[in-house]
């Protein structure tokens, strides 16, 4: 298919109807004929979105298995298999099973994007003129050239130019983002580089007719139109690694080598062992084979030791968990590691409308009889006939909810006559079919209706607080009509820009009475000194719980970004509100960030917090660039405009009531009551989540740090090998079976959204962590060298090599308490918070009392007496006490440099 946007000129909205109609080489009363609708769907294409390919199953299970970490198990796993141990070579293989399992299943998410935007083009039929006569043609027929006929109801089918209309009001919210219905005519524009919010002669496939007929030319269809080019960006935007991904991958692969280096060096030092004790000798190397089959046996249990393998089936279980305890929460995680990600975000660009306010036109402020009053306590009677008499929109109500049926501003004033006890369609009926209306233009920037009376007429006017302030010689003050003086129109003004200053939206309201009924055909001198009632002030107000939220997120270290299609005038009223504008923000409009360099731009995303007019490609080019800086970035949205960039995102976060299916697809996070709140503790629990990942990690790695270390020393220190293959294995099995896996239960702690977000390239081993891990892993190597030095809990010389493997495993069960809290916290006031891993642990306690007591022929053991296994508890739960006593020291330094730092 041709490039239309080559091809065609992509000006049209500057060129006059005519010459559209003209270079498009088409009729408005003809329309296309049969024959170049055939030559012109072949050249242009249907109008219809192109279907992404899909990746066979096959794909999608080897991209699963390139992850670094899957890559390190299924090579230990090799290796237990071949050198016999196969418990431990299936368990292995197991794990990555369930890890890619997951991943597949979460495969797909632009597909499904993809598939829902296209429904917006299902195949109904539209009004088109062909062969001089207006038929009924499927929307996927409509080619360029095309003329359409549309009117309140319809969904625009493809991109058009505005040739007539008449009243005409279109819903554009989800593809601008603007609240209000934007008013359409045929006026071609001057302004370059015009925004598409500000495009009034152009309409977009997807949007709705909210008011109004129109005639027009179709532009552009399928892929090249606005809604088009979103769903290539869904298609073409890759899906980036996560923060968590990336962390782990890093992980993965320093474990694996820092283990392969230290079992090398092991095997080496058995060799040159076996060397200097005369066993290793180059002329009789069949001698030699069984220490060296052993050496190296050994040392590959090392490295499978060394891999963390239950750590993607950990990961998998964890996020699983949590996503039913986020979707009670109200989130609805529709990608499983989006759960952990959203705890890393330190920046979210959130969408205005429908996210941050309640894409609902409201009445915030009622100015009439000369005062501001309350807008359920309306005194002017006349003032409410206006709302409701001078409209063509409807409202309908349920569960206290309101339906709005036409044009939104029109539908805000029916809600507030509602609030005041006015049922509109009581006066509608009461004053039965106008006499005259005036519909709302552009020149005019007012709208007037005329009914019939039983003394005469009345004319009600609103529009634009200046123009209706205008046309009235005499005012409604304190229920008596006045003439208009000057002072008068000074203190309106002042009142009304002060609104206008809060990003309101103004509307001024008036009426006059006839005796005898006017000419209504001329229009100038019906709408002239008329009554002067009052004024209104509307705006999409903000969610209540939106302030709040704002506030936790900056105390969490959080920057929120306003990404919208407003005016940059309410969008900074609206960044005021919440108290994100500092004295060196920046507010700017998109044509602004358009002219910047991406380098440029980089330098100043750290201090921009509204961007106006937005578009999808600018959302896309934000994200990327916030990303490159080393951000985590969620995306919050509603609108079809908000997809590409909810998928960009590392956590893309979707209204669930108000948004569109689309947004709602290419999301990872759909919040199901649509509050802003609800994200504060999605992130709540994802920071939770990474803790519990540390958790396991810290755990795992003081397990390997023994391990390791324990060998090591006892190798030089002419010590006989500690631990027996097999034990070695079976400490890794139980170590990353269900006492780490329980790690990642723990409940999310109450000071985690008062902590700094994560940096994206921050390791996922702390400093503390580190602390810890070296700390009491050096502790436990040093208790089981004194074991094996000096026997210090008694039994027989046959009970040793058991007493040293038993201790060495509940060292590590006791250490997994110590696992559960960071910095300087005691393990003890949460003890009982997470009775599943408690009971765990007990419940591996037990099977190692089994394998000790009864597994002999396998492990090498042999059976301890009561009074031995009560000795080895004592002696290992020494960890937590050492433990407990380094935090107090940490505290009392702590406390010690903070009182040197206030002096």
């Amino acid at each position: 298919m041709e490039n239309l946007r080559r091809k065609l000129s992509v000006d049209f909205f500057q060129k006059e109807a005519q010459e559209v109609i003209d270079e498009l080489k088409s009729n408005e009363e003809q329309g296309l004929s049969t024959a170049e609708v055939e030559a012109r769907i072949l050249r242009y294409g249907k109008n219809v979105f192109t279907p992404k390919e899909k990746g066979s199953i096959f794909a999608k299970i080897f991209d699963s298995l390139k992850e670094p970490l899957i890559v390190i198990l299924l090579i230990s796993g090799l290796i237990s298999l071949a050198m016999g141990h196969l418990a431990d070579g299936i368990g292995i293989f197991v794990a990555v099973l369930i890890a890619t399992s997951i991943a597949i299943i979460q495969e797909g998410k632009s597909d499904k994007a993809f598939e829902a935007l296209s429904k917006l083009s299902e195949d109904v039929h539209v009004k088109a003129v062909r062969d001089g006569k207006i038929a009924y043609i499927a929307q996927s027929d409509l080619t360029i050239g095309d003329i359409i006929h549309l009117e309140t109801g319809d969904k625009v089918p493809a991109d058009a130019r505005v040739v007539h209309s008449s009243s005409l009001g279109i819903d554009e919210s989800m593809l601008t983002g603007e609240p209000e219905a934007a008013s359409k005519s045929s006026a071609k524009i001057e302004r370059e580089n015009c925004p598409l919010a500000e495009r009034k002669n152009m309409l977009y496939s997807g949007t709705m007719v909210l008011e109004g007929r129109v005639i027009a030319i179709v532009t552009y269809v399928g892929d090249q139109t606005e809604m088009g080019k979103i769903a290539n960006e869904l298609k073409s935007e890759e899906t980036s690694q996560t923060p968590l991904q990336q962390k782990l991958a890093d992980l993965g692969k320093r474990i694996s080598i820092i283990g392969s280096i230290a079992a090398a060096a092991i095997f080496l030092f058995e060799l040159f062992t076996m060397y200097r004790h005369g066993i290793l000798v180059l002329d009789n190397i069949s001698a030699a084979l069984p220490g060296i089959k052993d050496a190296f046996v050994t040392s590959v249990a090392l490295i499978v030791a060394a891999v963390p393998e239950g750590l993607p089936t950990m990961v998998a279980i964890t996020l699983a968990f949590n996503m039913q305890k986020m979707a009670k929460n109200n989130a609805l995680v529709r990608k499983l590691i989006a759960c952990e990600t959203i705890g890393s975000v330190n920046v979210i660009c959130s969408d205005k409308t429908g996210t941050l306010t309640e894409n609902r036109m409201t009445v915030m402020d009622v100015w009439c009889d000369g005062k501001e009053v309350p807008i359920d306590k309306i005194p002017c009677d006349v003032m409410l006939q206006n709302f409701c008499l001078n409209s063509t929109a409807d409202i309908s109500k349920k569960d206290d909810k309101y339906e709005f049926l036409g044009n939104p501003t029109e539908c805000s004033l029916l809600v507030c006559a509602d609030k005041n006890n006015i049922n509109y369609l009581h006066y509608r009926k009461e004053f039965s079919e106008p006499v005259a209306d005036y519909n709302f233009t552009s020149a005019r920037k007012m709208m007037s209706t005329a009914y019939q009376q039983d003394n005469g007429f009345r004319l009600y006017t609103k529009g634009s607080p200046e123009k209706v302030l205008n046309i009235c010689n005499r005012i409604l003050y304190n229920g008596t009509i006045i003439p208009m003086t000057q002072e008068h129109k000074t203190a309106i003004e002042e009142s009304i820009k002060q609104l206008q200053d809060k990003a309101r939206r103004v509307l001024g309201f008036a009426y006059n009475d006839f005796t005898d009924e006017p000419q209504w055909e001329d229009i100038y001198n019906v709408e002239k000194d008329l009554i002067y009632t009052g004024f209104i002030g509307i705006e999409d107000p903000l969610r209540s719980d939106v302030k709040e939220a704002i506030d936790h997120c900056r105390q969490a270290g959080i920057t929120v970004k306003i990404l919208t299609g407003d005016n940059i005038n309410t969008a900074r009223a609206i960044a005021n509100q919440l108290g994100i504008v500092k004295s060196d923000s920046l507010v700017l409009e998109v044509t602004d960030i358009d002219a910047m360099s991406d380098q440029e731009l980089k330098s100043k995303l750290d201090k921009i917090v509204v961007i106006a007019r937005s578009n999808p490609t600018a959302k896309m080019r934000v994200v990327k660039l916030l990303k490159e800086n080393n951000n985590s970035v969620v995306v919050t949205g509603d609108g079809i405009n908000d997809a590409p960039a909810l998928k960009a995102a590392d956590v893309g976060v979707a209204m669930g009531i108000a948004g569109t299916e689309v947004s709602k697809e290419a999301a990872d996070i759909v919040l199901l009551d649509d509050s802003f709140s609800t994200i504060v503790n999605a992130i709540k629990w994802g920071r939770g989540i990474y803790e519990n990942f540390q958790r396991f990690i810290q755990f795992q790695l003081t397990v390997n740090v023994v391990a390791f270390v324990t060998v090591i020393l006892a190798e030089l220190l002419g010590f006989k090998m500690p631990f027996t293959t097999l034990q070695l294995l079976w400490v890794n099995i139980i170590m990353d079976g269900p006492p780490a896996l329980t790690l990642g239960l723990e409940p999310p702690r109450e000071h985690l959204l008062a902590k700094q977000p994560i940096r994206r390239n921050a390791s996922i081993v702390t400093k503390d962590m580190l602390f810890k891990i070296l700390t009491n892993g050096l502790f436990i190597v040093t208790a089981l060298l004194m074991l094996m030095e000096t026997q210090v809990l008694g039994g027989t010389e046959a009970q040793q090599s058991t007493i040293v493997f038993t201790s060495f495993v509940l060292f590590q069960l006791w250490n997994a308490f110590n696992s559960r809290e960071f910095g300087v916290t005691s393990i003890f006031p949460n003890l009982l918070r997470n009775k599943v891993m408690v009971g765990v642990v007990f419940l591996t306690f037990l099977v190692q009392i089994l394998v000790t007591q009864f597994g002999g022929q396998v492990f090498k053991t042999v059976p301890l007496e009561f009074g031995l296994w009560m000795k080895i508890i004592g002696f290992t739960f020494s960890v937590v006490i050492f433990s407990e006593f380094i935090k107090l020291l940490m505290k009392a330094f702590q406390a010690i440099t903070s009182t040197d730092k206030k002096d």
